[in-house]
Protein backbone atom coordinates (compact mmCIF):
# COMPACT_ATOMS: atom_id res chain seq x y z
CA UNK A 1 0.00 0.00 0.00
CA UNK A 2 1.57 3.29 -1.11
CA UNK A 3 1.93 6.16 1.35
CA UNK A 4 0.92 8.58 -1.44
CA UNK A 5 -2.28 6.83 -2.53
CA UNK A 6 -5.49 8.65 -1.58
CA UNK A 7 -8.41 6.34 -0.94
CA UNK A 8 -11.67 7.94 0.17
CA UNK A 9 -11.74 8.07 3.97
CA UNK A 10 -14.87 8.87 5.95
CA UNK A 11 -16.55 8.83 9.31
CA UNK A 12 -19.95 10.09 10.45
CA UNK A 13 -18.73 13.72 10.42
CA UNK A 14 -16.47 14.24 7.38
CA UNK A 15 -15.24 12.69 4.12
CA UNK A 16 -11.78 12.92 2.61
CA UNK A 17 -11.79 12.48 -1.17
CA UNK A 18 -8.81 12.29 -3.53
CA UNK A 19 -8.11 15.92 -4.45
CA UNK A 20 -9.14 16.80 -8.02
CA UNK A 21 -9.59 19.88 -10.18
CA UNK A 22 -13.34 19.31 -9.87
CA UNK A 23 -13.03 20.57 -6.26
CA UNK A 24 -11.58 23.95 -7.34
CA UNK A 25 -14.88 25.91 -7.41
CA UNK A 26 -16.04 24.85 -3.95
CA UNK A 27 -12.55 25.33 -2.50
CA UNK A 28 -12.34 28.82 -4.02
CA UNK A 29 -15.59 29.69 -2.23
CA UNK A 30 -14.30 28.14 1.00
CA UNK A 31 -11.08 30.16 1.02
CA UNK A 32 -12.89 33.39 0.12
CA UNK A 33 -15.10 33.14 3.21
CA UNK A 34 -13.25 35.17 5.81
CA UNK A 35 -10.43 35.82 3.30
CA UNK A 36 -8.36 32.96 4.72
CA UNK A 37 -5.64 33.51 2.15
CA UNK A 38 -4.76 36.86 3.78
CA UNK A 39 -3.25 35.21 6.88
CA UNK A 40 0.45 36.16 6.71
CA UNK A 41 1.66 33.18 8.78
CA UNK A 42 0.34 30.44 6.47
CA UNK A 43 0.02 29.65 2.77
CA UNK A 44 -3.64 29.25 1.84
CA UNK A 45 -4.42 29.81 -1.85
CA UNK A 46 -6.81 32.55 -2.89
CA UNK A 47 -9.70 31.83 -5.27
CA UNK A 48 -7.67 32.78 -8.36
CA UNK A 49 -4.82 30.46 -7.40
CA UNK A 50 -6.88 27.45 -6.35
CA UNK A 51 -6.56 25.44 -9.58
CA UNK A 52 -2.79 26.04 -9.62
CA UNK A 53 -2.51 24.87 -6.01
CA UNK A 54 -4.50 21.72 -6.78
CA UNK A 55 -2.24 21.04 -9.79
CA UNK A 56 0.85 21.60 -7.62
CA UNK A 57 -0.35 19.08 -5.04
CA UNK A 58 -1.28 16.53 -7.72
CA UNK A 59 2.17 16.93 -9.33
CA UNK A 60 3.76 16.19 -5.97
CA UNK A 61 1.55 13.11 -5.67
CA UNK A 62 2.74 11.90 -9.09
CA UNK A 63 6.31 12.38 -7.81
CA UNK A 64 5.47 10.15 -4.77
CA UNK A 65 5.99 13.11 -2.43
CA UNK A 66 2.44 13.91 -1.27
CA UNK A 67 -1.02 12.41 -0.74
CA UNK A 68 -3.59 15.23 -1.20
CA UNK A 69 -7.24 15.10 -0.17
CA UNK A 70 -10.22 17.43 -0.38
CA UNK A 71 -12.12 17.75 2.91
CA UNK A 72 -15.79 17.33 2.02
CA UNK A 73 -18.88 18.05 4.10
CA UNK A 74 -21.06 14.95 3.54
CA UNK A 75 -24.23 16.94 4.28
CA UNK A 76 -23.65 19.21 1.27
CA UNK A 77 -21.16 17.19 -0.81
CA UNK A 78 -19.04 20.35 -1.07
CA UNK A 79 -15.32 20.65 -0.43
CA UNK A 80 -14.59 22.86 2.58
CA UNK A 81 -10.80 22.50 2.77
CA UNK A 82 -7.71 20.50 1.89
CA UNK A 83 -5.17 18.34 3.70
CA UNK A 84 -2.21 16.12 2.82
CA UNK A 85 0.32 13.57 3.81
CA UNK A 86 3.62 15.26 2.91
CA UNK A 87 7.33 14.80 3.63
CA UNK A 88 6.62 11.13 2.98
CA UNK A 89 9.43 8.74 3.97
CA UNK A 90 8.03 5.28 3.35
CA UNK A 91 11.32 3.46 3.99
CA UNK A 92 11.46 4.91 7.51
CA UNK A 93 7.71 4.50 8.12
CA UNK A 94 7.05 8.18 8.73
CA UNK A 95 5.16 11.08 7.19
CA UNK A 96 3.87 14.53 7.96
CA UNK A 97 0.27 15.73 8.03
CA UNK A 98 0.23 19.24 6.68
CA UNK A 99 -0.92 21.86 4.20
CA UNK A 100 -4.30 21.66 5.91
CA UNK A 101 -6.86 24.43 5.87
CA UNK A 102 -10.60 24.62 6.50
CA UNK A 103 -13.33 27.11 5.61
CA UNK A 104 -13.89 29.60 8.42
CA UNK A 105 -17.39 28.17 9.11
CA UNK A 106 -15.83 24.77 9.90
CA UNK A 107 -13.51 26.13 12.60
CA UNK A 108 -14.43 24.91 16.08
CA UNK A 109 -17.10 22.50 14.83
CA UNK A 110 -15.25 19.21 15.35
CA UNK A 111 -14.32 18.88 11.67
CA UNK A 112 -10.58 19.21 12.32
CA UNK A 113 -10.40 16.41 14.93
CA UNK A 114 -12.60 14.25 12.66
CA UNK A 115 -10.16 14.81 9.79
CA UNK A 116 -7.15 14.09 11.99
CA UNK A 117 -8.76 10.88 13.28
CA UNK A 118 -9.14 9.65 9.69
CA UNK A 119 -5.60 10.63 8.70
CA UNK A 120 -3.93 9.26 11.81
CA UNK A 121 -5.90 5.99 11.53
CA UNK A 122 -4.68 5.62 7.96
CA UNK A 123 -1.09 6.44 8.90
CA UNK A 124 -0.80 4.18 11.94
CA UNK A 125 -3.38 1.42 11.35
CA UNK A 126 -3.26 1.03 7.56
CA UNK A 127 0.27 2.12 6.62
CA UNK A 128 2.11 1.01 9.76
CA UNK A 129 3.80 4.34 10.45
CA UNK A 130 5.96 4.62 13.54
CA UNK A 131 5.94 8.44 13.51
CA UNK A 132 3.63 11.18 12.22
CA UNK A 133 4.89 14.75 12.23
CA UNK A 134 3.14 18.13 12.20
CA UNK A 135 4.84 21.47 11.46
CA UNK A 136 3.48 24.99 11.74
CA UNK A 137 4.56 28.62 11.88
CA UNK A 138 5.60 29.83 15.33
CA UNK A 139 3.05 32.66 15.05
CA UNK A 140 0.16 30.39 13.97
CA UNK A 141 -1.20 30.04 17.48
CA UNK A 142 -4.50 28.54 16.30
CA UNK A 143 -2.69 25.73 14.48
CA UNK A 144 -0.30 25.13 17.37
CA UNK A 145 -3.20 24.86 19.82
CA UNK A 146 -5.07 22.46 17.51
CA UNK A 147 -1.99 20.23 17.14
CA UNK A 148 -1.41 20.21 20.89
CA UNK A 149 -5.09 19.28 21.51
CA UNK A 150 -4.47 16.19 19.36
CA UNK A 151 -1.95 14.99 21.91
CA UNK A 152 1.11 15.62 19.72
CA UNK A 153 4.35 16.42 21.53
CA UNK A 154 6.35 19.51 20.64
CA UNK A 155 9.88 18.52 19.68
CA UNK A 156 11.40 21.91 19.02
CA UNK A 157 11.56 25.02 16.89
CA UNK A 158 13.53 25.23 13.63
CA UNK A 159 14.55 28.89 13.52
CA UNK A 160 14.56 30.77 10.17
CA UNK A 161 13.51 27.46 8.64
CA UNK A 162 11.54 28.62 5.60
CA UNK A 163 11.22 31.70 3.42
CA UNK A 164 7.52 32.55 3.17
CA UNK A 165 5.87 33.92 -0.02
CA UNK A 166 6.05 37.49 1.31
CA UNK A 167 9.77 37.06 2.07
CA UNK A 168 9.70 36.80 5.87
CA UNK A 169 11.50 33.92 7.57
CA UNK A 170 9.33 31.33 9.28
CA UNK A 171 10.31 29.70 12.54
CA UNK A 172 8.78 26.22 12.29
CA UNK A 173 7.42 24.42 15.35
CA UNK A 174 7.76 20.62 15.00
CA UNK A 175 5.42 18.17 16.73
CA UNK A 176 5.04 14.40 16.50
CA UNK A 177 2.91 11.45 17.52
CA UNK A 178 4.58 8.02 17.80
CA UNK A 179 2.90 4.68 17.17
CA UNK A 180 3.16 3.88 20.89
CA UNK A 181 1.18 7.07 21.65
CA UNK A 182 -1.48 6.48 19.01
CA UNK A 183 -3.93 4.42 21.16
CA UNK A 184 -4.18 7.24 23.74
CA UNK A 185 -4.39 9.91 21.03
CA UNK A 186 -7.17 7.96 19.29
CA UNK A 187 -9.16 7.68 22.53
CA UNK A 188 -8.76 11.41 23.12
CA UNK A 189 -9.89 12.30 19.61
CA UNK A 190 -12.89 9.98 19.84
CA UNK A 191 -13.89 11.47 23.19
CA UNK A 192 -13.70 14.99 21.72
CA UNK A 193 -15.89 13.97 18.79
CA UNK A 194 -18.39 12.21 21.07
CA UNK A 195 -18.71 15.39 23.15
CA UNK A 196 -19.59 17.42 19.99
CA UNK A 197 -22.63 15.27 19.16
Amino acid sequence: MSFTSTPTLENDRIRLEPLALAHAGALAEATAEGELWRAWYTSIPDAAGMSDEIERRLARQRADDMAPWAIVDPATDRAIGMTTFCDVDESNLRLEIGYTWLARAAHGTGVNPAVKLLLLSRAFDDLGCIRVQFCTHWHNRQSRAAIERLGAKQEGVLRSHRVMPDGHLRDTVVYSILDTEWPAVRRGLQARLDSKR
